[in-house]
């Protein structure tokens, strides 16, 4: 019973130890398909408490011990009545790589264990792998503060950067509960909450996802264009104002269909009210970029995280095999994973040559059909159910449908192809088995095995 999983990460011991020690590590370890969430992380692996929680309010606390740094460290279960030690141990191999190596003993079988490994190790050696680019492209730790950190793509991306060894400023709506917080009222910011920061990151904005009424179009605007133009006149006031603003923007600027055109970031305007939203989002950063800030707008697509989004929405219909394509499928779908999308951020936050639009896509869009079909084939279930095209009509309304559900944009990543840029999940099969745990078997150099 239990499980033993080992991999050679492309990393040195120190710096595979130190990853576990900082915030975020947590974060990044649970497996998004797991009904897990981070409650607190341990401050110190030598003798802190980490706490998670399952569904139904049960709480799992690990209590940290066995602490020989960089070698080892240990967690063993404390709030359940089940055995659970986790060893993590840390081998050299040569000065830059590492053994990294997984013991539980458990009653638990491996078999329900293997995948949970399987993402632990090849989330860990992917980021380790960005972070190596971004410390190649900076001088050092960067200070970062983050709008929106309490979304699906904020929580990620904060994890990401503090594991890296930045600092993360959350700007938060409320009094801030420790140093790692500062309030910020987007309607009426304070200068003083962007004190010492080298780079700010603009993720804040209400979900586009609903019925296009008049209101709600109205609530999708106005979280977004005034609130950013108070920003970068907020940064262009300052004496010592952050070097760099990464803002968040969308693919909806090629408007809602380009038909088979391949859109660079020199796509151009297309037409619709994502289209003029996203153009006058990108617009309001204007006070910021003529102070001679670095102004990034990542245009993002449609974001694959079985955490949120349109994945989350999807995974249990096709997994009842209730899954199909779309108002027949022809429609293209510019996708990235989350852990691309963070890459890509972090990324516009050390890069120079990164200025203007950024195209945050996976080199290779696919057709909904596709889609459907990859989704259903990762899920061992058949894609049978189409869906007619007055289904999302129903749910988001005639121009909710045309602009959301209905849009075809053949976006690619011009800016990073050009820039070399690696993508950990390239293609839509392997970002779907990263995110709904049906990950392959560990090429030459990792194991999994029970015992």
């Amino acid at each position: 019973m239990g499980v033993r999983h080992s991999s050679v990460i492309e990393a040195p011991v120190p710096e595979v130890f130190a990853w576990h020690e900082r915030p975020g590590a947590l974060h990044r370890l649970v497996p998004p398909w797991q009904p897990l969430r981070v409650v607190a992380e341990s401050p110190s692996l030598r003798d802190g408490k980490a706490v998670l929680r399952l569904p139904g309010g049960v709480r799992w606390v690990a209590q940290h011990g066995g602490y020989e740094p960089p070698h080892q460290f240990v967690d063993e279960l404390v709030s359940l009545p089940l055995r659970w030690r986790h060893t993590h141990t840390f081998e050299r191999l040569t000065s830059s790589t590492t053994r990294m190596t997984d013991v539980v003993d458990t009653p638990v079988p491996g078999a329900l264990l293997t995948q949970t490994f399987r993402y632990r190790h090849s989330q860990l050696a992917a980021d380790l792998a960005a972070h190596r680019v971004m410390a190649g492209l900076s001088p050092g730790p960067l200070t970062v503060a983050v709008t929106g950190s309490s979304g699906l793509i904020g929580r990620a991306l904060c994890a990401f950067l503090s594991t890296g060894g930045h600092r993360v400023v959350r700007l938060v709506r409320r009094p801030p509960r420790d140093d790692g917080e500062r309030e910020w009222q987007p309607h009426h910011p304070d200068p003083g909450a962007l004190e010492g920061v080298d780079a700010v990151v603009h993720l804040a904005g209400a979900s586009i996802a609903g019925r296009f009424t008049d209101g709600h179009k109205r609530e999708i605007r106005d979280s977004r264009v005034g609130p950013t133009q108070l920003l970068a006149r907020t940064m262009a006031s300052m004496s010592d104002p952050p070097g760099v603003l990464v803002a968040a923007s969308a693919i909806g600027f090629y408007g809602a269909d380009r038909g088979d055109e391949l859109l660079t970031e020199d796509g151009g305007l297309g037409t619709g009210f994502l289209a003029d939203l996203v153009a006058e989002w990108e617009a309001a950063t204007q006070p910021a970029q003529d102070a001679g800030v670095r102004v990034v707008h990542v245009r993002t697509g449609i974001v694959q995280s079985s955490q949120g989004g349109s994945l989350k929405l999807l995974r249990p219909l096709f997994a009842a095999g209730l899954g199909g394509p779309v108002s027949g499928g022809a429609q293209w779908v510019s996708w990235i994973g989350i852990d691309d999308l963070l890459d890509v951020y972090g990324r516009s936050l050390v890069d120079e040559e990164l200025t203007g639009p950024v195209n945050a896509v996976a080199p290779h869009p696919v057709r909904n059909r596709e889609y459907a079909t990859t989704l259903a084939h990762v899920l061992r279930r058949p894609s049978l159910v189409p869906v007619p095209a007055f289904g999302p009509r129903v749910l988001f309304g005639p121009e909710g449908a045309t602009e959301l559900v209905q849009a075809s944009q053949r976006v690619v990543p011009g800016r990073l192809t050009a820039s070399e840029h690696v993508f950990r999940h390239p293609g839509l099969e392997q970002c779907l088995r990263h995110q709904l745990g049906h990950l392959p078997a560990p090429s030459a150099g990792a194991a999994t095995t029970g015992h």
